[in-house]
């Protein structure tokens, strides 16, 4: 719900904090910001534009191939890895707080950070808030952030969690969220913002990053068209995230999906492949593929620490 991630808000205008009153959100700058009926808000700068997010038949396809389990063992890994940095993050502000209990100093120091480990898990990119839900199922009493420049997706996002607030923004632009305010950061398939992502984490926060690695659907990308993934691509997350944020580990999830026409066809739906694939030579192409057809699923998860 919204209410969940009031405290965490900021206003796109002013960059002052946020307050719901009643369905809309105000700050003391006097700029507000009325809640949709579909249950998300847009903090979009004025001049922003929602060109460039999903579409609804593209937020449809997401949701069909997530909920049938398609991805779980990347929804698992991620999860897994936030659960890691979480209990990491507590034990590095228990172990903060017992130094400054020890010099007799900065106690309320301590009590921050006691309380920022219960803080805002933020999700760049949400989509259908399809991981931040399962992050949140393992993470009792934090509230999540749904942020995405799509509307259709965020109607479903702001369904997907009882803790989730979903949120239309730009991830190019600067973040509605308060400096310091979030102690996680997902972004799975999605722009990265190092600058921003930084700003919004608390110290000692985690950035989780999901990114395809080349071998991710590759039995269709050369059969179908589709857009390839180079081999560089960590490579160059890393480099654009290094000047913001330190590597903390990562993994390589690898497993294979039994897909039907219609799972490939859903899966090339909902992706980037979507606004340069020709339909009618997707269908031709689609005709000649086995069905159902093996298809590996490939991907890093990558931590990263402000």
């Amino acid at each position: 719900m919204l209410q969940d991630i009031e405290p965490y808000l900021a206003c796109p205008h002013c960059a002052r904090p946020l307050t719901l009153d009643g369905r809309t959100l105000r700050c003391p700058g006097g700029h507000s910001h009325d809640l949709a009926k579909q249950g998300y808000v847009s903090l979009l700068a004025g001049d922003a534009h929602t060109g460039t997010g999903d579409t609804a038949e593209m937020v449809a396809a997401r949701g069909d191939f997530l909920a049938a389990g398609h991805y779980r063992p990347i929804a698992d890994a991620l999860t897994e890895a936030a659960v890691a940095a979480v209990a990491g993050a507590e034990v590095g502000a228990e172990a903060e707080a017992g130094g400054d209990a020890d010099g007799g100093a900065g106690a309320g120091a301590g009590a921050g950070a006691g309380a920022g480990a219960r803080g805002l898990v933020a999700d760049l990119g949400a989509g259908t808030g399809h991981y931040l839900a399962h992050v949140l199922d393992a993470l009792p009493g934090r509230p999540g952030a749904a942020l995405d420049i799509s509307k259709y997706a965020l109607r479903r996002a702001a369904r997907a969690h009882p803790r989730i607030g979903a949120v239309v923004c730009d991830a190019w632009r600067p973040l509605p969220l308060l400096d310091a305010s979030a102690d996680l950061v997902l972004n799975v398939f999605a722009p990265r913002n190092g600058p921003e992502i930084r700003r919004v984490l608390r110290p000692g926060g985690t950035l989780l990053l999901v990114s395809p690695t080349a071998r991710h659907l590759r039995e269709l990308v050369n059969t179908l068209g589709l857009l390839s993934v180079d081999e560089e691509k960590q490579r160059r997350i890393d480099e654009k995230l290094g000047p913001y944020l330190t590597p903390a580990g990562r993994r390589e999830v690898e497993f294979t999906v039994r897909l039907s026409a219609e799972d490939v066809r859903t899966v090339v739906g909902m992706g980037p492949s979507a606004w340069h694939t020709d339909p009618a030579r997707l269908a031709e192409r689609l005709a000649a593929l086995p069905d159902p057809v093996e298809v590996t699923a490939s991907v890093t998860v990558a931590a990263y620490r402000r």
